[in-house]
């Protein structure tokens, strides 16, 4: 089976650069990694493909050979240069490792390590949310245990050098032709070993608990924002640092406002008296009622505008606005004298298309419709 031309394979021209090159094989690296793709016998084939041909096109003399010769310039069974070991090619390999891994191939990973991050969400209402509030939350936490000092080793003693990986805290595995590291499995990537636990512990260094903790909510948050809680997350390994704590925040539905940004939005139910003849009509805000000014012929869907009764943005800017959406109401369970006077009401209106404009619009446009139908 004839191998494709390997600028092909890595997607550059002839006359790419060391940098298009290297540049070319790491996002191909990246996409077609076996450990990303532990299923696809075909990505396994496409990252072999790639490998190979970065080894020959990132060493200067062999690129030259297969520019010249072609694949035979490079076979060893041709008297051509061959396998890994060129120029770079261990650079790159770390590159992509540092990637998957959080850090290069071969990196020590013995001695004192950071804490993990931790979150924890809370749930405020609107007012909380606009005002700012502060609460308390208790949290699940892994603490260095203190008979050990968070060593996992018992009192008078210490850990001792893995002798699996030689307190590198990874093994380097060959799988075909290429190489990955792993990390190793009997120290479990710290480099050491505990022959004598921690009684208190059991070797772990740190130690469950719960703890409380005072939680600040600055004013403005919305559903998403994170407060971080800096050194309040997972206690480090062997010593190390703890992670932070981030709380996330989730708003509860509101009866009455919806919020959208720096603005709040309500519907407004009014009487069909009221929109039709115009009136004041109170109305809820954040900060207490205020007097909505109702004018005569107000149809369902009028928006009013309070102007500063939003909110102001925990990151900054002007505060937002109150937008009231007006939805008339259609009266029901009325009796005998209130149809009376609505009938009478509709007998004089029909005479007079002028005061149901939008409704005589409408018919028109219905009957020019179905007359054109009819032609």
């Amino acid at each position: 089976m004839s191998k494709r031309d390997f600028y092909e394979v890595l997607g550059v021209e002839r006359g790419a650069s060391e940098a298009d090159i290297k540049k070319a094989y790491r996002r191909m690296a990246m996409k077609y990694h076996p450990d990303r793709n532990p299923d696809d016998k075909d990505a396994d084939d496409k990252f072999k493909e790639a490998t190979e041909a970065y080894e020959v096109l990132s060493d200067a003399q062999k690129r030259q050979a297969y520019d010249q010769y072609g694949h035979a310039g490079v076979d060893p069974q041709m008297g051509g240069g061959g396998g890994f070991g060129g120029a770079g090619f261990s650079d790159i390999f770390g590159d992509v490792f540092s990637d998957f891994f959080g850090g290069g191939g071969g990196r020590q990973r013995g001695g004192p390590q950071r804490g993990s991050d931790l979150r924890y969400n809370i749930e405020i209402t609107l007012e909380e949310a606009v005002r700012g509030t502060t609460i308390e939350i208790r949290v699940p936490t892994l603490n260095p245990c203190k008979p050990c000092n968070g060593t996992g080793a018992k009192k008078g003693t210490s850990p001792t050098t893995c002798t699996t990986c030689k307190g590198m805290g990874q093994i380097r595995m060959q799988q075909g032709f290429f190489a990955v590291q792993q990390t190793c499995p009997r120290c479990h990537g710290s480099g050491q070993m505990i022959t004598d636990p921690c009684t208190s512990c059991h070797g772990q260094g740190r130690t469950e608990d719960k703890k409380t903790l005072s939680v600040k909510v600055p004013a403005g948050v919305d559903v998403g924002d994170r407060i971080r809680l800096t050194g309040e997350g997972e206690a480090g390994a062997q010593g190390g640092p703890a992670g932070d704590l981030y709380v996330v925040v989730n708003v509860k539905q509101h009866d009455i406002f919806e919020r959208d940004g720096r603005n709040l939005h309500c519907e407004v139910p009014i009487s069909i008296v009221d929109a039709t003849l115009g009136g004041e009509l109170e109305v809820p805000t954040l900060d207490g009622r205020v007097m909505l000014k109702i004018p005569e012929g107000t149809q369902t869907g009028k928006l009013f505008r309070l102007r500063g009764k939003g909110v102001t943005p925990v990151r900054g800017g002007g505060v937002g606005d109150l937008i009231c959406r007006v939805v008339v109401e259609t009266p029901v369970k009325l009796n005998k004298r209130q149809r009376e006077l609505l009938e009478e009401l509709r007998e004089s209106l029909s005479d007079n298309k002028s005061h149901s404009p939008r409704a005589s619009g409408w018919f028109d446009g219905m009957k020019r419709f179905f007359g054109d139908k009819e032609k």
